[in-house]
């Protein structure tokens, strides 16, 4: 994702979609693909996207860049339609849709970042951390633990949050073993990344797939299966390497603060609701993650009005401070947030354009589905899986459960074939600097790309039946 090679990557990805333009059909609507609109479109886009790559070295957050280009693609679209006899209304219309599309994963996002704000206050993950910590557990023993506990959480929390959790364990107990330290942010990376994959709430591809409709909630977990061939082959390669050795045990307790098990309680709950109101009334899923949003507010005044204030500790600030649920709404990552809409108006941008269309008839049409959505993973291991997984949905190609299937797992789980590829890989970088780094996960990407092909057969074998399953779109 942060990464300089990935801009010519991407910038040849998308500008050699102009080489498919096609006649303009006239009418209403207007097919800009071989206009000057569109290469100025795609020109706009590629600059911003190589900007978000370039973030760790410029400086200059994600969001910024690609909200810009997302008005400018937008206004030089408005800007022809109203000189050239198109329809006005269609491009307005267009712009709804996808704000729309942005403001139900907007609102989910922060609902579930809240509670994760909210656990993180009560001190519930670090916690765990010191519990794993004082458990006297060898490293290879560990570096298991870490991983199968990484698998495991991150589809209930996201993939981010979980991987620095874990990260906080293998760097607090591997001190003096940087080699265990790096093995284990790569397994923690890949964990994460594939325990995200089997659940609509692991990851923001397979919650964009889940909120589209396309697959029920249920049906994701098939994945299950692939998705742990894909972390354990590598994650066996790598223990061989860990040293058999038990580090020195640690005393340290961390008590939660009060409430702590009930919100965990109300996040399940939440998720609950937001499962049934999508299942059993057909609503979107983003009204229950709201209903479930008001448990906590509600939780939150019941704690302030039943002696809070005196819970409170002196000592650093943050334990001077009693809960408050708006400053875990304030705390949600907002940069994200904005880089989440400003992605999803620029693919749709593209997408009214016509290039989409045209990149779905040559991907899955002329070289099929099997091939694209393999090529879905291994492009997202170079730019973020988010716009890749944004544009296939936009497309809608016609594909059966199983190939949808397919791309959700292969979308998720190719960002661990690079540091780069993945939230949490970029994150631990930052978090074990100068430990795990580009090039010695890179050592590595040979066995994750073996279980990564790993996953996809295995999903082919046990999953067969579902490539037989139509999805009316």
């Amino acid at each position: 994702m942060h990464h300089p090679v990935l801009k010519v990557a991407f910038g040849l990805l998308l500008l050699s979609l102009s080489s498919f333009a096609l006649a303009s059909d006239g009418g209403q609507h207007i097919d800009l693909t071989g206009n000057w609109v569109g290469y100025t479109a795609i020109l706009i886009f590629v600059i911003a996207y190589a900007l978000v790559m370039a973030e760790e070295f410029t400086h200059l957050r994600k969001s910024k860049p690609v909200v810009l280009a997302a008005g400018l693609i937008w206004v030089f679209i408005a800007y022809f339609y109203t000189g050239h006899g198109g329809d006005p209304h269609a491009v307005a219309d267009a712009v709804h849709h996808n704000i729309m599309e942005f403001a139900e994963l907007f609102l989910f996002l922060l609902a579930a970042m809240t509670y994760i704000n909210a656990m993180e206050e009560r001190l519930v993950f670090e916690s765990l951390r010191a519990w794993l910590i004082r458990s006297g557990y060898s490293y290879r023993k560990l570096f298991w633990m870490t991983g199968f506990l990484a698998f495991f959480i991150s589809p209930v929390a996201d993939n981010l949050t979980t991987a620095l959790l874990m990260c906080a364990v293998v760097m607090a107990v591997g001190a003096d073993k940087p080699r265990f330290v790096a093995l284990g942010c790569i397994n923690i990376v890949i964990a994460a990344n594939a325990g995200g994959a089997f659940s609509p709430f692991g990851d923001i591809t397979t919650l964009m797939v889940w909120q589209k409709g396309i697959l029920p909630f249920q049906t994701f977990f098939l994945l299950f299966i692939p998705a742990l061939v894909n972390y354990l082959v590598p994650a066996y390669f790598m223990h061989k390497a860990i040293p058999d050795e038990t580090p020195p045990a640690s005393d340290e307790v961390v008590k939660t603060k009060r409430g702590a098990k009930r919100i965990v309680f109300l996040f399940l709950l939440t998720i609950a609701t937001a499962v049934s109101v999508h299942n059993f009334f057909h609503l979107p899923p983003v009204l229950g993650m709201m209903t479930g949003l008001a448990y906590l507010k509600i939780f939150s005044y019941y704690l302030y009005m039943s002696g809070e204030l005196s819970t409170v500790k002196a000592g650093t600030l943050e334990d001077t401070m009693p809960f408050d649920i708006f400053n875990k709404i304030a705390r949600a990552e907002w940069d994200t947030l904005l880089f989440f809409y400003g992605v999803i108006l620029c693919v749709g941008g593209l997408g009214f354009i016509g290039y989409l269309e045209l990149l779905s008839a040559f991907a899955y049409i002329d070289v099929g589905p099997v091939f694209a959505n393999t090529m879905v993973g291994i492009l997202s291991a170079l730019v973020d899986n988010i716009p890749v997984m944004f544009a296939v949905l936009t497309m809608n190609p016609d594909m059966s459960q199983g190939h949808w299937l397919l791309v959700t797992l292969t979308a998720g789980v190719g960002g661990s074939l690079l540091s780069i590829g993945s939230a949490a890989g970029v994150a631990l970088m930052g978090q074990a600097k100068g430990v795990y780094t580009f090039f010695e996960h890179l050592r590595w990407t040979k066995f994750i790309a073996l279980g990564y092909f790993a996953s996809i057969i295995v999903h082919f074998v046990v999953n067969f039946w579902t490539f037989s399953i139509p999805i009316n779109g």
